[in-house]
């Protein structure tokens, strides 16, 4: 997209974070942005600016993002205007439709459907992306190769500039960590600690004190003021880890503490202050643990202001010899490389483990092979039980052509029906087929680019 574009998007939220991530998604994406954290001040700027959108909470304190929309309708008949909302309803929509709202997301805000929404809103072209086309430059170590994977950094690029919390998802072992120190990596915070805390690892008595410190005396043990996590970690960045594991009590501390960056030390009435970023990972689905009472539905929302989801590596299988060969060469001095049957191996294994058992494969690999050359006999028997069971599946002959094609349709159909009945809602059409939103998102960029309408338009359609 060509900045000389001009387009400009006013973005209305009372969320700081939820400003800094627009701010920092569009401007990347070549947008100019004004920013207001209220409707009164949004109506302000409206009148004396030129826009070619609005993007406006629902919820605000004071003038709602649908009484804005109400009130700008006078002055500002044919402006875009989309709202985005952590609290969505029928009754909601129906009304923001009615009143002239061109489309409504939910929060936490998917970027590819926010992107596709916006260029089709405004006309401005995308730029198409190379891989490794990133802003920044990866740390030692991270190293793929899958279009899956280029999307999650791509969008970790583009969101690590903001102070904006960010909810990392995915299976055990994909390398949830890995990303969080990324973005930190790309952040203004760079210079600054990143604190990392494993919630599932501490016992709950004790995480509290961790994270917030405590006074002398708190508690019995507690022979000198200890400080908390959240205070060493001032000015940089705190990965909360499995943070679906932790208390219902340390949720409530914690969602104070990204209301207002306040916080008490165990045992103390006295309110500190700290300026971190917060980024937190779960391989579980909090959503489902809302509905079951077991987590708190204000807090999933303030802590995931954008959801950053890694595929399993089953579903990036592009990535499974990269990964490989890098983890080989760590254990492996000299120049090892994999027989053909070892290559087949690692390519038609589900890898439930993720990329944390592909490295420990990879060290047993090691520690057992006596030359350079890797053969299956130095794999796992999980891993190499994978081989034999190939050869003689009737999965790994070549298909008929027509078969083959026949598979393509009833993909490109369940796809496509999936999202019409989701009203192209992304996430929740990746839950009814069972795959992960980035799968989905890279299996409609080919159903686009093959003339398949599976974006948004103005009137609230495809596109």
């Amino acid at each position: 997209m060509s900045h000389e574009a001009n387009l400009n998007i006013l973005i209305v939220d009372d969320d700081q974070g939820q400003r800094s991530l627009l701010n920092a998604f569009l401007t990347g994406i070549g947008f100019s942005v004004t920013q207001a954290s209220s409707g009164k001040e949004a109506l302000a700027i409206l009148r004396g600016g030129t826009f070619t959108m609005v993007i406006s909470d629902v919820r605000m304190p004071g003038l709602s993002g649908l009484e804005m929309l109400k009130q700008l309708r006078t002055d500002h008949a044919d402006l875009p205007v989309l709202l985005v909302t952590a609290h969505a309803n029928i009754r909601d929509a129906v009304d923001a439709m009615r009143d002239g709202a061109l489309n409504y997301l939910s929060k936490p805000i998917d970027l590819d459907e926010l992107r596709a929404v916006v260029t089709s809103v405004t006309g401005a072209r995308q730029p198409e992306s190379k891989p490794g086309d990133h802003p920044l430059p990866f740390p030692t170590g991270v190293i793929f190769q899958s279009p899956l994977m280029q999307s999650v950094f791509r969008d970790a690029a583009l969101v690590a500039p903001s102070d904006s919390r960010v909810l990392i998802t995915g299976e055990s072992g994909v390398g949830k960590e890995v990303l969080a120190d990324t973005i930190h990596g790309w952040s203004k915070r760079l210079t600054a600690p990143i604190i990392k805390i494993n919630c599932a690892a501490i016992p709950e008595n004790l995480l509290e004190s961790e994270l917030f410190g405590h006074e002398k005396g708190a508690f019995t043990g507690a022979h000198q003021k200890r400080i908390g996590h959240f205070e060493a970690a001032n000015g940089g960045t705190i990965f909360l880890d499995e943070i679906g594991e932790m208390s219902p009590g340390l949720q409530a501390k914690l969602l104070r503490i990204t209301q207002d960056g306040c916080f008490r030390r165990v045992g103390s009435n006295t309110d500190l202050k700290t300026d971190v970023r917060i980024l937190a990972a779960t391989n579980r689905d909090l959503e489902k643990q809302i509905e079951d009472g077991g987590f708190r539905e204000d807090l999933y929302y303030r802590l995931n202001v954008l959801e950053l989801n890694i595929p399993p590596l089953r579903e990036r299988a592009e990535d499974i010899l990269p990964l490989a060969t890098l983890f080989i060469h760590l254990f492996v001095q000299g120049k090892p490389r994999f027989s053909n049957s070892v290559v087949e191996c690692l390519k038609n294994y589900s890898w439930p483990g993720n990329v944390r058992e592909l490295k420990n494969a990879m060290e047993r690999a090691a520690l057992v092979s006596r030359g350079e050359i890797i053969i299956p006999e130095h794999l796992p028997n999980r891993v190499r039980a994978g081989l034999e069971s190939t050869r003689i599946s009737p999965v790994s002959l070549s298909a008929p052509l027509a078969d083959t094609q026949r598979l393509e349709e009833i993909e490109r159909e369940a796809i496509l029906n999936a999202l019409r009945s989701h009203g192209f809602n992304r996430t929740e059409t990746a839950k009814t087929l069972a795959i992960s939103r980035r799968s989905l998102t890279y299996k409609l960029k080919l159903l686009r680019e093959q003339g398949y309408n599976v974006d948004y338009s103005q009137s609230g359609t495809a596109r």
